[in-house]
């Protein structure tokens, strides 16, 4: 009877939203949110879990506007993901936030027993990080901001996807044991990009490092400009700056992929199908790194935010030791509610993600979405540098390394 209910509440919604789009020729798109940002957009939520603090419903395009306009009224990106299909039913929905309940009852399990990582300087390491340079951040900022549009569904939607992978592709042309592709999504045109450094002795154990390429203007109006510096060439710059010393390095004991996501600002599209490929091949990823907005140091210079909310306590914790070995920053905690950035597609599927970013969420950049987002006498490579010291110290620490999250 409850999933009768269900699917009559979900095709009522359905049927009210084709009659307030049906003229605007906007599409409906289910989607799992942030609960309370929902409740604050005034959407209709067809399935709410208060554990999780996740809802699930139908929404417009109307909708998704509101949502996403209330999302970067708090100073957050739309945090929602917009899923490939209509759940069949209420129980499907409830597997799904069940699964999130579970990874956040590992992780109080993980809280009350561990948290004693301790991270010894290696000399390879701190020579490679050594080797990074906030000027190439910055070249790389400046390049990916100067296109018109990165929006996933704009007119030309893979012109500087094309452009990265022939990029990527030409400096990995030498090592074989490197692969690079243009991953293709259902729910969008926009293509992701990954590279692949296949592991000498665990190749089946992955680490992700991952940013989304793609910028929006707005809530997704076709071609207006949407230079996106901050949000996120940054974090796809400061990524990239990690990948340009790690090559340099040779082969690590396990495989290290570099993604820069298709469509996050639509509802994390590209790496919601990503990680739900890998999920379905029973991959064994290690951790997840996630780098959205990393040059505007809204907290002051050397603080950073850590994200602690649909996120792992290993991973936080192994960034606190990294950063006491290498980096000394100063790592602030904060929330952003569910989908606000890709890991969060990781974190639903069961593996273990981190998300640290510029500042806690109400000093970051507050020109993201706009044709404003742009460098800054504000913006700070050397900000953005700490991202690829933590982006390449994972990769060559746990890339060569058995470190993983305890099992309970």
């Amino acid at each position: 009877m409850k999933n009768m209910m269900f699917i009559a509440a979900t095709s009522l919604l359905a049927q009210t939203a084709f009659a307030h789009t049906q003229f605007s020729g906007s599409e409906l798109t289910p989607i799992y949110a942030d609960l309370s940002q929902l409740k604050k957009a005034s959407v209709p939520v067809l399935f709410a879990d208060e554990k999780s603090q996740m809802g699930y419903t139908v929404a417009t395009s109307d909708m998704l506007n509101r949502l996403s306009a209330s999302a970067h009224h708090d100073g957050r990106c739309g945090n929602f993901e917009a899923l490939t299909k209509i759940p069949s039913d209420i129980t499907e929905v409830k597997k799904d936030f069940q699964a999130v309940q579970k990874q956040q009852e590992k992780n109080l399990s993980y809280e009350r027993m561990f948290r004693n990582l301790n991270t010894t300087v290696d000399a390879k390491i701190a020579d490679a990080v050594s080797e990074l340079n906030s000027n190439n951040i910055k070249e790389t900022v400046t390049w990916l901001s100067s296109y018109q549009s990165r929006y996933n569904r704009g007119t030309n939607p893979n012109q500087h996807v094309q452009d990265f992978y022939n990029k990527l592709k030409a400096q990995t042309a030498n090592l074989p044991y490197i692969t690079v592709d243009m991953v293709a999504h259902v729910k969008t045109p926009q293509k992701s990009v990954r590279v692949s450094i296949k592991g000498s002795e665990r190749p089946n154990e992955i680490i992700v490092l991952g940013g989304h390429l793609d910028s929006i203007s707005g809530w997704g109006f076709g071609n207006a400009k949407a230079p996106g510096a901050d949000d996120n060439a940054s974090g796809s710059s400061s990524l990239y700056e990690a990948f340009r010393v790690l090559i340099t390095k040779g082969q690590p004991q396990r495989t290290v992929e570099f993604m820069w996501y298709a469509g996050e600002e639509s509802g994390l599209l590209g790496s919601a199908e990503i990680a739900e490929s890998y999920k379905t091949e029973r991959k064994a990823v290690v951790a997840v790194l996630q780098l959205d907005m990393t040059m505007f140091p809204g907290n002051g210079a050397g603080k950073i935010a850590s994200m602690t909310d649909f996120t792992s306590p290993w991973l936080r914790d192994y960034l606190n030791s990294i950063n006491s070995a290498y980096i000394h920053a100063e790592i602030l905690e904060d929330q952003c509610g569910y989908g606000c950035s890709d890991h969060a597609s990781w974190f639903r599927r069961g593996y273990p993600a981190l998300m640290p970013t510029e500042a806690r969420f109400n000093s970051m950049f507050q020109s993201i979405h706009t044709e404003r987002d742009v460098i800054t006498p504000e913006s700070s490579f050397e900000h953005a540098l700490i991202f690829s010291k933590i982006a390449l110290i994972m990769a060559m620490d746990l890339g060569n390394s058995t470190l993983r999250e305890p099992r309970f």
